[in-house]
């Protein structure tokens, strides 16, 4: 960046001398100033050439149209293109990359694709980068087939693909388990002597490792080397998450060393994932001494090694040690975010400290970060299940008036408060308000209330509900299920108890523990085995 500052300070100087600059120059100019994210200076070194009657160049308006992309201003970036056009300017390969580049980081798939058509529609023939790029962005946005489409057009005409446009491909099956088929890719590039990099090896290592295949990880990592490719820090992160997840700390700890060996430092994610493996095993103390362990080896820990160790204690219910951690961020410099908030409010939360919760809530909102509908939902159902529902209501309706979409989740956790409480009439109101708002019950929804009905001595009301379930598209699950059957016996209606259990078993389900114990008391009780035939 000095290089750049520099160039333009020496511009500054041309100036001064009155020294008369031409177009190479301005649009050096104007290169740095892009360089620099100065992209509005760019402009006005154009508007400059144009008052001083220099021709602007392709190289002008490529070098524009690259600073916009970086700055993702990609609308700007294609409305300069068009206007290129539209003076009489043709632009070159490298504008037509610069676009369809800026079009595809930015998650513009379709466009991307159009663009790449016009293309060739104006004689030029992409090339294997552009197409690899395109193919990328396909991957990211999940739409495989339509890569795998145009990877086979490549082929067909007669362009070589290259790695990258392979490491892409083979990303995406192995994201959706597709062995079979990231086995055939792997074949063709060994077929066309296509060789597989770093970035190849690195993606099956941790496709296997995602479906817990670490031994066969092991064996890509042997061929790996065997071709004379190093694994990299990102390899061994990899391997190291994999034996924490599935708590194999001792194996985790053999990779570092193994790492450091090679000459290879770890870092933060490294010490995050060893932090997270001790965390997942409660081992709360060992994870504290990793942690200290980053920050004495000059490795600073990032939000997300922070948001690890809240974690931790928070489900360790050490809540004390965390809130010293979340203070200590402000102190190192350290901004916390959303997820950071959440989890420290999920934690006071269980352990009932909701009022705890509800200032975090305020510093969240004095302080930046945006909550979310995590945020939201943590703190709806910690103040219904420590008792404070006209709190609870009084936040739900602050949220329906925010830009936030109330989702079922909400309505669920209000509802299971309410009716838990014994406030049935609020429950049932809410219970209609959702088809009002667009809005269906989910299993869960219906299962809250035929529970209070229930319990309320209401079993007809609850089985009324329970037939209206299929008409509303949502079909009961086991847990509704054992949940009306249970609700017929304690209220003594056996014979519609037991034609619903038969219901149940045809459709798969089968009694659970309290049920099953229902029934048995029963059959104890009237002596009458028969009940259930």
């Amino acid at each position: 960046m000095k290089r750049y500052a520099i160039a333009v300070s020496m511009c500054k100087q041309m100036e001064f001398f009155r020294v008369s600059p031409d177009v190479y120059t301005l649009n050096i100019l104007t290169n740095c100033f892009c360089h620099l994210g100065q992209i509005d200076c760019g402009f006005s070194v154009l508007g400059k050439m144009l008052k001083l009657g220099v021709e602007p160049t392709v190289v002008t308006f490529s070098t524009l149209i690259n600073g916009l992309c970086n700055q993702s201003q990609i609308s700007h970036a294609v409305s300069l293109f068009d206007e290129m056009i539209g003076q009489g300017y043709r632009p070159n390969l490298i504008v037509y990359s610069t676009i369809l580049n800026g079009l595809c980081k930015t998650g513009n798939t379709y466009r991307a694709v159009r663009f790449l058509r016009m293309m060739e529609e104006r004689g030029f023939e992409p090339n294997i980068v552009a197409y690899s790029t395109v193919i990328d962005c396909l991957c990211k946005n999940g739409l495989l087939n339509e890569a795998l489409d145009l990877f086979s057009e490549v082929k067909v005409k007669g362009i070589r693909p290259n790695t990258v446009s392979y490491n892409c491909l083979i990303h995406a099956m192995c994201n959706l388990g597709q062995q079979k088929e990231t086995t055939r890719l792997l074949n063709e590039m060994v077929d066309n002597n296509i060789s597989c990099d770093i970035v190849t090896y690195n993606v099956l290592i941790d496709a296997h490792c995602k479906e817990g295949m670490i031994s066969e990880a092991r064996e890509i990592l042997d061929t790996m080397r065997k071709h004379g490719i190093e694994p990299n820090v990102i390899t061994y992160n990899i391997c190291i998450d994999a034996c924490c997840k599935e708590g194999m700390l001792a194996e985790a700890k053999d990779i570092v060393d193994t790492m450091i060996k090679q000459g290879i430092e770890p870092d933060v994610v490294t010490y995050s994932v060893l932090v997270d493996g001790h965390c997942l095993q409660n081992q709360m103390d060992k994870a504290k001494s990793v942690f200290q362990l980053m920050i004495e080896k000059g490795c600073a820990p990032d939000i997300h090694s922070c948001n690890i160790m809240i974690n931790g204690y928070c489900k360790a219910k050490r809540l004390d040690e965390a809130m010293e951690l979340f203070d200590e961020l402000a102190q190192n410099g350290q901004i916390p975010d959303t997820v950071t908030y959440n989890t420290l409010m999920q934690g006071m939360c269980r352990l009932g400290r909701v009022s705890t919760a509800c200032k975090l809530l305020r510093t969240m909102l004095a302080s930046g970060p945006v909550p979310n509908l995590v945020t939201c939902s943590i703190l709806l159902d910690g103040l219904c299940k420590s008792g404070k529902l006209e709190e609870a209501l009084k936040l739900f309706q602050a949220i329906q008036k925010s830009r936030l979409e109330v989702d079922i989740v909400f309505y669920n956790i209000l509802i299971d408060g309410l009716c838990k409480a014994g406030n049935i009439e609020t429950g049932k109101e809410l219970f209609h308000e959702l088809f009002v708002n667009g809005l269906k019950p989910d299993v869960y929804t219906y299962s809250i209330m035929i529970n209070r009905f229930c319990t309320e001595g209401l079993p007809d009301e609850a089985c009324q509900l329970f037939s209206s379930m299929e008409e509303n598209d949502c079909l009961p699950d086991s847990f509704c299920y054992n949940i009306m059957i249970r609700g017929f016996l304690r209220n003594s209606y056996t014979s519609k108890a037991t034609q619903l259990l038969k219901e149940m078993v045809s459709k798969g389900f089968s009694a659970d523990i309290s049920t099953a114990t229902l029934f048995l008391d029963l059959i104890l009780r009237s002596n009458n085995k028969s009940i259930l035939i």
